[in-house]
């Protein structure tokens, strides 16, 4: 039915009354008339740390931007947008619904009754989810609920099992038997890791290696208490452990050569998958700090600059030897954690048709070497491989 007073006053008014009542349920602006590409927007209210606030989804021809504003200032967005842009505009409150066309307002019946969700945030779905152990590591309280210092923890281990779950799936399941995790720590990743692959009906044999003997006690006892049989923590480091029968190698955060003690092993296993993310990458620093490059001065005379070269340097020939004994190599950023900034990931997986020792591969990192100056490569010593003879 026609209102008394069609006006577009009138449609603001009953904007205003339906968001102050809570019976707003969304609000869509078409027969844009401006000079961009927009087609309609579409404002919805919703929850934000608590706050009431307009959520406004500009649709174009290609994309949608969505912007959210305060109550008051999206009141006065959509009759700024109704005064210049906007030719109809069509509300929807659980009492009834009003549209605005050609400066006349017209109320008919609701077509949504039921007020809306006011939740933003949608419920992410983690491969990871809150579990008895995660208390026990100190991420969640008692009743699962993740707390509040730990979220960025939490996230991360998920993102980090989001990771892995890719990169397994592509494992014949009769391939993945042993798992080691060198430098397990506390064994947030171990436990997480342990937990999924059982949930997907795979029950390897997953072992942390750790040096610091409380951390391994930590584990273990967590692991008895929540019966996982397969899950083993043993004191130990790195260069010492013996892992021939490992399917999956991983060291997160292995402290210099550490890292390259943990790539070696998972060679020499002959492992599908080895993922590390190195920290500290002093061994090739000390390598380039009296190199005299002049092509390199302006980048070598800064210490910030080295320490990020000797971290490219570092990473760049881990990569190279990784292909040369044949495995497919990625690198790339991750979610860094508390204890370091340092946030690259190299994965790689044993490419069945690719060449190992392909003397191409060996050619580049002999090149690579000579450019920035550096004698040897710490995994080259651990491999027996040395760039400066024929292989």
């Amino acid at each position: 039915m026609k209102s008394s007073a069609p006006s577009p006053i009138e449609f603001s008014i009953t904007l205003r009354e339906s968001l102050e009542r809570g019976t707003f349920v969304r609000l869509n602006l078409g027969q844009y008339q401006g000079t961009e590409d927009l087609k309609k927007i579409i404002i919805k209210k919703i929850e934000i740390k608590k706050e009431e606030k307009l959520s406004f989804t500009y649709t174009h021809k290609t994309k949608d931007i969505v912007k959210n504003y305060n109550i008051f200032d999206g009141i006065s967005l959509v009759e700024k947008a109704l005064d210049f842009d906007f030719k109809t505009a069509h509300l929807c409150t659980t009492e009834f619904d009003v549209t605005l066309e050609k400066g006349q307002v017209k109320k008919s019946p609701a077509t949504i009754t039921t007020p809306p969700s006011l939740h933003h945030d949608r419920k992410k779905n983690h491969l990871i989810e809150p579990k008895h152990y995660l208390y026990d590591l100190g991420v969640t309280d008692q009743n699962g609920i993740v707390l509040k210092s730990a979220q960025d923890k939490f996230r991360q281990i998920n993102k980090y099992i989001e990771i892995l779950s890719g990169l397994i799936k592509s494992i014949p399941h009769d391939k993945i038997k042993t798992i080691v995790d060198m430098g397990s720590g506390k064994g947030y990743l171990t436990f997480a890791l342990y937990d999924y692959l059982n949930a997907q009906g795979l029950n390897p044999a997953v072992t942390g290696v750790e040096y610091r003997a409380d951390m391994v006690a930590l584990c273990s006892k967590i692991a008895a208490k929540s019966g996982f049989e397969n899950l083993h923590f043993i004191q130990g480091t790195i260069e010492n452990y013996d892992c021939a029968d490992a399917n999956i190698v991983i060291a997160l955060h292995a402290c210099d050569t550490a890292t390259d003690d943990a790539i070696a092993k998972g060679i020499m296993a002959d492992a599908e998958l080895i993922v590390v993310a190195p920290c500290c990458h002093k061994q090739i620093r000390r390598e380039i700090e009296n190199v005299k490059n002049a092509d390199l001065d302006f980048l070598l005379r800064h210490g910030i600059f080295m320490e990020r070269m000797a971290e490219m340097i570092t990473d760049g020939l881990r990569a190279l030897i990784l292909e040369y004994f044949g495995y497919s190599v990625k690198v790339f950023e991750f979610i860094s954690d508390a204890h370091t900034a340092k946030n690259v990931m190299i994965v790689a997986s044993k490419n069945q048709k690719s060449r190992a020792k392909d003397p191409a591969i060996m050619d580049k990192i002999r090149a690579a070497k000579e450019f920035y100056g550096v004698s040897k490569h710490y995994l080259e010593t651990l491999l027996d491989i040395s760039p400066n003879r024929p292989i």
